[in-house]
This record gives C-alpha cells, structure tokens and sequence, in this order.
C-alpha cells in the first residue's frame, strides 16, 4: 500500500513477487523466534507443523470472510482494506484467545 503509493515504480517492478517477499518474512520471523528459543530437532518439527497449520487456517478463514463479504452490504467508507483490517482485528482476538490455554 505504501509502497504502491510512495513508490510506483518499485512496486511495479516488484509486481506478484511482493507478497512472496512478505510470507518469506514471516516465515524467517517464525525460523528466527524458533532458534531464539533454542528448540531441540523434535521441538522444531512440532513448532513448524503448528505454525504451518496456523498459517494455513488463518489465510483459509480470512480467505472465505472476504469471499462473503464481496457480496454483503457493507458501508462504502470500509469496503475494501477497511473491512479487511476490522476483520483481522477480531480474527486476532480469536486466535489470541488460544494462548492461554495450557496442555
């Protein structure tokens, strides 16, 4: 958004690679937050299934809310990135609601 903004040009040449870049990013957050923690090899293969199905049902879920609301009476003021923020908000909140739980 910035960048399509700010700097056309760039995000032109970026083109589809742009959003390859941003997932390659949070997939080294994820690599960097894991060795931060020092996880053993069983460790690691565990953290990288859960984060790999976590990343997948969110992508998923965010994926189908936004299907059903290309259809749905929504105020002109927050169509587009302006319900897709809201939406993420609550869907964080629902995840969020995950890290306290204790197994």
């Amino acid at each position: 958004m910035i960048l399509d903004r700010y700097f056309p040009a760039l995000y032109n040449a970026l083109g589809i690679f742009l959003p390859l870049i941003t997932v390659n990013c949070a997939i080294f957050g994820g690599v960097s937050f894991m060795a931060q923690r020092e996880y053993n090899f069983s460790e690691s293969i565990v953290y990288g299934f859960g984060s790999g199905l976590g990343w997948m049902l969110a992508i998923v879920l965010l994926a189908s809310i936004r299907e059903k609301m290309k259809y749905a009476d929504i105020p002109s003021g927050l169509k587009g990135l302006g319900i897709t923020f809201f939406t993420t908000g609550l869907m964080v909140l629902g995840f969020m609601s995950f890290s306290g739980v204790q197994l």
